[in-house]
């Protein structure tokens, strides 16, 4: 596949880095995440309602189809079972013996779009909602909910402006999510029973609309960013110490790989949902090595 020799401003120096573009011919890619299990780098594409499987030779491999309409996202358990949100059914849905189950009905708690979804280390699922139908409707913050290991669906935040990706430590103790309309990173500290608490600010990013997010090692936070079309990495408090510049917008980014040394990152250009299933296929998935290897969940 082709390379792209694009620039990397830090907080000190500029440096080139060289990004390979794995794969083309998506409609929309989002929600990355790492299958350490069988080595394969995943992602949804909302345009074909597909869940897609790369591996290191650049095999792809779609693994489910039509899984419901945008937003689509997914995640695994502890165990292994893959998880599904249909995100404008109102259902988180799970996969046994190859067909698609109800593994939650979210639907008493919101009718409007759910959107992300991340497993921490104990089987905790949290979802968020956009909280309006984006788009085209007034604008509403969303929220944050949790389905725990015994089934129980309850809401655990609120006022979210835009929830967008989210990451948990690996400690499971904390979880970040991307606010897109408030251009911040927020964390909550997770009690023992999964609850969300301690709501504060741990990146203000003025200027950008953060999307989906990764963990690192040294706790930092990888974000990608449609509008400003780049990939930034940020540590808590907002400085930043790495921006990768893309040529279209940035959606999501996973790090991943045997070494999870890997940040695969969707880019798309970006007309508008509605227009997201369309004939144009500018999607890609692109890939960089870096230094700090990624941690936590997803």
């Amino acid at each position: 596949m082709p390379c792209l020799m694009l620039g990397v401003p830090g907080n000190k120096e500029r440096c080139m880095v060289e990004l390979e573009v794995l794969l083309t011919d998506i409609v929309m890619g989002e929600s990355p995440r790492w299958n350490a299990r069988d080595g394969r780098f995943c992602f949804a594409d909302w345009g074909t309602r597909e869940i897609i499987a790369l591996d290191a030779t650049g095999n792809r491999e779609v693994i489910l189809h039509e899984v419901g309409g945008p937003p689509l996202s997914f995640d695994w358990l502890p165990d292994g079972q893959l998880l599904v949100v249909a995100g404008r059914e109102g259902r988180l849905l799970r996969l046994v013996n190859g067909s698609l189950v109800t593994h939650a009905d979210l639907r008493p708690l919101a009718m409007t779009p759910w959107n992300e979804i991340v497993v921490d280390g104990r089987g905790n699922i949290y979802l968020n909602n956009t909280g309006f139908d984006f788009p085209g409707a007034e604008f509403a913050p969303g929220f944050i909910a949790l389905v725990t290991p015994d089934g129980t669906v309850r809401q655990v935040a609120a006022d979210i402006a835009f929830p967008n990706g989210m990451s948990v430590t690996p400690d499971n103790h904390t979880l970040i999510v991307a606010e897109s309309y408030a251009s911040r990173l927020t964390a909550f500290d997770i009690a023992d029973g999964g609850s969300l608490a301690n709501r504060r600010i741990w990146a203000e990013i003025l200027g950008a609309a953060p999307d989906g997010i990764c963990l690192d090692a040294e706790g930092a936070v990888w974000y990608a960013d449609v509008p400003n079309q780049r990939c930034v990495r940020v540590c808590e408090g907002g400085d930043v110490l790495q921006t990768i510049e893309l040529d279209r917008g940035g959606f999501a980014c996973m790090l991943g790989d045997a070494g999870r040394r890997t940040l695969y990152i969707l880019a798309n250009s970006w007309h508008g949902l509605t227009q997201m299933t369309g004939a144009e296929r500018s999607g890609q998935v692109l890939a960089v090595h870096v230094d700090v290897p990624g941690a936590g969940w997803p």
